[in-house]
C-alpha cells in the first residue's frame, strides 16, 4: 500500500479538494447545499487526480519522460517498484471506481454530469496517452486549467443547485489558474528533460521566461477574483480571506524567479498547498 500511496503523489492531492469546496460552498450561499452530493464529488475528484497521476506515470515511463536522469519526486515505475501491468490495471480500477460512485452524481444531475464525466476519464488518459497525449504537445495546461478549474467547480455547484450561473465560471478562475500553477513548476522545473524525451510541453516550447512570467501571471489573475466578485456580487468583505495567502504567494513567486532544476520540488509542493488554502479561504468567504 505505500507504494501505491507514493504513486498516487499525494503532495498534488491537495488540488483535488478546491474545485469541489469552492463550488459547494458557493451553493451553500446560495441555500441549496447537498451534502452527500458533495462529499461523493469529492471522492470522485480525488480519484480522477489519482488516475491522471498514475496514468501520467505510465505513460512518462513508457514514453522515456521519466528515466535515470528525473530530478524530480521519485516515480514508481521508473524506479522498478510497480510493473507495467500493475499500474495499467489500477489506472483501470481508479476510474472504474470515479465511474462508479460518479452514477449517483449522474442520478441526481441527469446526462450533463454524464457527459463531463465521461469527458473528463476520457481527457485524463489522454493527456499523456493516446496518439496525440496532451502534455506532449503543450496543452497540459489548458486541460489541467479546464477540468481541474472549471469541470470540477462547476459540476460541483450543478449537483448542488441544479443550475449553472455566472458566478460560478468567474469563482472556478482561482481554482483553475492556481492548480495550473503546479503543472507549470512542473514542466518548468523539467524543460531539459522533457525536451531530450519529446515531450514539448509549453515550458519546452515557450522557454523558461515564459513559463516564469505564466505562474505570475495566474497567480495575479487568481488574487483579483474575489475583488471582481465583492464588486459585483452580494458578498461580504470575508471573501477577502485568500488574501491571507499573500504572503506565501509572493515568496512562490520568488521562488520561480530564481530558482530550476531539483530546487523546485518544494516550490511544487507550496504550490499545491497554496491551491488547497486559497480554496478553503475562498469558500470560507462564500459561507461567511
Amino acid at each position: 500500500m505505500q507504494i501505491w500511496f507514493l504513486a498516487s503523489r499525494p503532495k498534488t492531492l491537495f488540488a483535488a479538494f478546491p474545485p469541489v469546496i469552492v463550488g459547494a460552498s458557493l451553493a451553500f450561499a446560495e441555500g441549496k447545499f447537498d451534502v452527500t452530493a458533495s462529499v461523493v464529488a469529492l471522492f470522485c475528484s480525488i480519484l480522477f487526480q489519482v488516475g491522471a497521476n498514475f496514468t501520467n506515470d505510465l505513460y512518462d515511463f513508457l514514453k522515456g519522460a521519466d528515466n535515470e536522469k528525473r530530478i524530480g519526486p521519485l516515480r514508481v515505475l521508473n524506479a522498478g517498484l510497480v510493473s507495467v501491468r500493475q499500474m495499467k490495471f489500477a489506472i483501470g480500477l481508479n476510474f472504474g471506481l470515479a465511474f462508479l460512485l460518479g452514477l449517483y452524481l449522474v442520478f441526481i444531475g441527469g446526462s450533463f454530469i454524464l457527459i463531463i464525466g465521461l469527458l473528463s476519464i476520457l481527457a485524463s488518459l489522454a493527456y499523456t496517452a493516446g496518439p496525440y497525449p496532451l502534455a506532449y504537445h503543450g496543452l497540459g495546461e489548458l486541460f489541467v486549467f479546464l477540468f481541474f478549474g472549471f469541470v470540477g467547480t462547476v459540476g460541483t455547484f450543478f449537483v448542488n443547485t441544479k443550475e449553472i450561473t455566472m458566478i460560478v465560471f468567474i469563482a472556478a478562475i482561482p481554482v483553475g489558474a492556481l492548480i495550473t500553477n503546479i503543472l507549470v513548476v512542473n514542466n518548468y522545473r523539467d524543460i531539459e528533460q522533457d525536451k531530450a524525451a519529446g515531450k514539448y510541453t509549453l515550458s519546452v516550447k515557450l522557454g523558461e521566461k515564459f513559463s516564469r512570467y505564466e505562474y505570475l501571471i495566474l497567480l495575479v489573475a487568481s488574487f483579483l477574483v474575489p475583488l471582481i466578485i465583492f464588486t459585483n456580487y452580494n458578498f461580504s468583505l470575508w471573501i477577502f480571506l485568500p488574501y491571507l495567502t499573500l504572503p506565501l504567494a509572493y515568496k512562490l513567486a520568488l521562488s520561480v524567479f530564481q530558482q530550476t532544476g531539483a530546487k523546485l520540488n518544494a516550490t511544487l509542493e507550496l504550490t499545491a498547498k497554496l491551491s488547497a488554502l486559497f480554496g478553503a479561504l475562498f469558500s470560507l468567504g462564500f459561507i461567511l
